[in-house]
């Protein structure tokens, strides 16, 4: 009755009917949760590598450091696309950038699970490389630019639920429960599996195209005040905008360092390829299980807070799991801490970036520091790898613990840097 009425008009008035109900979900609040989606994606291939290589390394006849090969191609066409993320988004936009680069990830992975050589192994890491620096440097600017600190943390905590699912699921192909279910472990049934995963993704990443028009304007409301820091100055410091990415290459490394060749590292101390898998997905998830919870506290703590705490657990954590001859199995925990203690490091260097550096400077750091993390990600695990080569898995961890204390130091530095720049 109240519809058929609304359609009778009253002279001088409008009819009047009642509110259209929109059963949409908020449109900036989708687009945040596809955004984290895009996360994990990009996540899920970033733990397999380290975890697959004893295998692939076996069935291809590779030696060793063979590894470091796959990582500089990853690290090279990664670092490409990264300075080019900025011009692609202006041109095509952030969300379509980040579906096709979803896409060529996703078909990347199938292709490299069907490598009947290495050359073509090392060849497949262009595509995969250039998918996962689009998508890395367009999100973090992204993100960056648009949302809280508090946001940030949890973007980069996707990430740790697809790195910490990757290893999981190449555990499950190692021991045979994935692929034609006889029991015999392969390690081209797990990079598959994640490869299909990433195919779905892409498709719900270029259904929500639509979406990302509704971003929110600036995060300059969200910008936590914290003790003894700036705002960002006017003007910029050439040796700080090289300082600062450096710290991406010290904390990446070390990170990235550990999670790579924590399997390998195990392994060598007795145990089992599916064993080592399970506690390199228990270092990723640690990572993970952090970056939610300190995210809820991010903007009250403070990026620069949380670099300090999350960097001397993350170095103790190191100490720990290198120190097996004296503590044993239980070594194995530093791990964890470790993962703890990388949780907040990332995204709180990556969200500090808008106030140590210019509007004018701010992007184009992004996708610096986007490329000091994938030398780290890369050049770093390659050299441990020719490291243990020749002086055996035992001298790589005394690495990342020399790459955490200079971490710390290097940031130090770069927080006085800003503070004296913005104070001149």
């Amino acid at each position: 009755m109240h519809m058929f009425f609304c359609l009778i008009p009253v002279q001088g008035a409008p009819p009047r009917c009642p509110p259209r109900i929109n059963r949409m979900p908020h449109s900036p609040t989708l687009l945040i949760l596809i955004i984290y989606l895009a996360f994990i994606s990009l996540g899920l291939p970033d733990g397999v590598l380290g975890v697959a290589w004893p295998s692939i390394r076996e069935q291809m006849a590779q030696p060793l450091d063979a590894l470091g090969l796959i990582s500089i191609t990853l690290t090279a066409c990664s670092a490409l696309a990264s300075t080019q993320a900025a011009r692609l988004s202006e041109r095509w936009g952030t969300g379509l950038v980040v579906a096709a680069s979803g896409l060529m990830t996703a078909l990347g992975l199938l292709a490299f699970s069907f490598a009947p050589s290495f050359a073509v192994m090392v060849a497949l890491a262009v595509p995969l490389g250039l998918g996962a620096g689009a998508v890395d440097a367009s999100l973090n600017h992204f993100v960056g630019s648009h949302y809280s600190p508090r946001h940030m943390s949890w973007l980069h905590g996707c990430w740790g639920i697809g790195a910490s699912a990757g290893p999981f699921i190449m555990g499950l192909a190692l021991a045979g429960q994935l692929g034609n279910g006889n029991g015999v472990g392969h390690w081209d049934s797990g990079v598959r599996s994640i490869g299909f995963m990433q195919l779905a993704f892409a498709a719900v990443l270029f259904a929500s195209l639509a979406l990302w028009r509704h971003a929110p304007q600036s995060t300059a409301a969200h910008m936590p005040s914290e003790a003894g820091t700036e705002p960002a100055p006017a003007r910029d410091s050439t040796l700080l905008r090289w300082l600062a990415p450096l710290c991406f290459l010290f904390y990446v490394g070390g990170e990235l360092g550990t999670g790579i060749w924590a399997a390998s590292i195990l392994i060598d101390r007795g145990h089992s390829a599916s064993q080592a898998s399970w506690w390199v997905s228990l270092y990723f998830g640690s990572i993970t299980s952090g970056r939610f919870v300190i995210g809820a506290m991010a903007n009250r703590i403070g990026n620069r807070r949380l670099i300090l705490l999350g960097g001397v657990v993350a170095l103790l954590g190191t100490v720990v799991f290198m120190a097996q001859p004296v503590l044993g199995a239980w070594s194995n925990a530093g791990l964890i801490l470790m993962g703890w203690g990388c949780a907040p490091i990332f995204p709180a260097m990556m969200h500090e970036t808008n106030r140590r550096f210019s509007p004018q400077w701010a992007q184009r750091m992004v996708a610096r520091q986007m490329i000091f993390a994938y030398a780290g990600s890369s050049l770093v695990p390659a050299a441990l790898g020719v490291l243990a080569q020749h002086a055996g898995l035992g001298a790589v961890m005394p690495v990342v613990v020399l790459f955490m204390a200079l971490l710390l130091a290097l940031n130090a530095w770069v927080n006085r840097l800003h503070a004296g720049l913005y104070n001149r």
